[in-house]
């Protein structure tokens, strides 16, 4: 049982990304990765802003409402009017000031791998945050946002860390290999992380630090719960 955290405030970045390359499909982020860590930490007093790097509406992946991939989270989302507004009205992510959050948590959905890796003011967010040991916290895909970010030496942050992401397998699973502009897997090893996995579409996330990291959909309430716990020793 989780204890109650008060008067804490942690940033939910997600991306403006809603197209899924060249295929006419859409994208944007997948709704499991937000609905769980989202009411996990608010159902614990946590103050949760949202932002995007456009600000405005973040686009849902489509996909991630089918009745499938449908949660206990997903549904009470779906029906929750408070946070379907907040998603509609994202603060601009250049406008953030790190100093407001204690900690900064990056859903997936295929969106990032296009907009969130490539973001400068992103990366700048993660670096502030990272300088200071606060929080840093992302899902599945959302790793990708840590393609560009460098440590205090100017070295790949994720270098020589323990990390994990959506892996290679996964994507295949879902015949995007060929359509993402990098494998969150690849990008990750390719920059020192020590990555690993569990089995495919299996619950795993990992921390090091102050960063933590989560595998796949599955994986967003282990994400959480260690974010909350990583709060609750600080």
């Amino acid at each position: 049982m989780l204890l109650k955290v008060e008067a804490l405030k942690i940033l939910f970045v997600l991306t403006s990304h809603s197209q899924m390359g060249d295929t006419g499909h859409k994208t944007g982020f997948w709704v499991e990765e937000f609905a769980n860590p989202y009411y996990t930490l608010v159902d614990q007093g946590v103050e949760v802003t949202i932002a995007t790097p456009k600000g405005g509406a973040a686009p849902v992946d489509p996909t991630s409402n089918l009745p499938q991939n449908a949660t206990e989270d997903t549904k009470r989302y779906n029906e929750d009017e408070a946070v379907q507004k907040k998603i509609k009205a994202t603060l601009v992510l250049a406008d953030v000031n790190f100093e407001d959050y204690d900690a900064v948590f990056y859903p997936g959905g295929h969106g990032p791998l296009w907009d969130l890796a490539e973001d400068a003011t992103s990366a700048k967010l993660i670096q502030d945050f990272n300088s200071v040991n606060k929080p840093i916290a992302f899902v599945c895909h959302a790793p990708a946002a840590l393609k560009h970010v460098k440590n205090s030496k100017g070295e790949a942050l994720v270098k020589g860390k323990k990390v994990t992401g959506f892996t290679n397998e996964e994507e295949e699973a879902v015949q995007l290999t060929k359509v993402v502009p990098f494998l969150v897997e690849d990008m990750l090893k390719e920059n020192g992380g020590i990555y690993s996995r569990g089995a495919t579409w299996a619950a795993y996330a990992v921390q090091d630090g102050n960063l933590i990291t989560g595998q796949n959909p599955a994986s967003s309430a282990l994400v959480a719960e260690m974010l909350l716990k990583t709060l609750r020793k600080k």
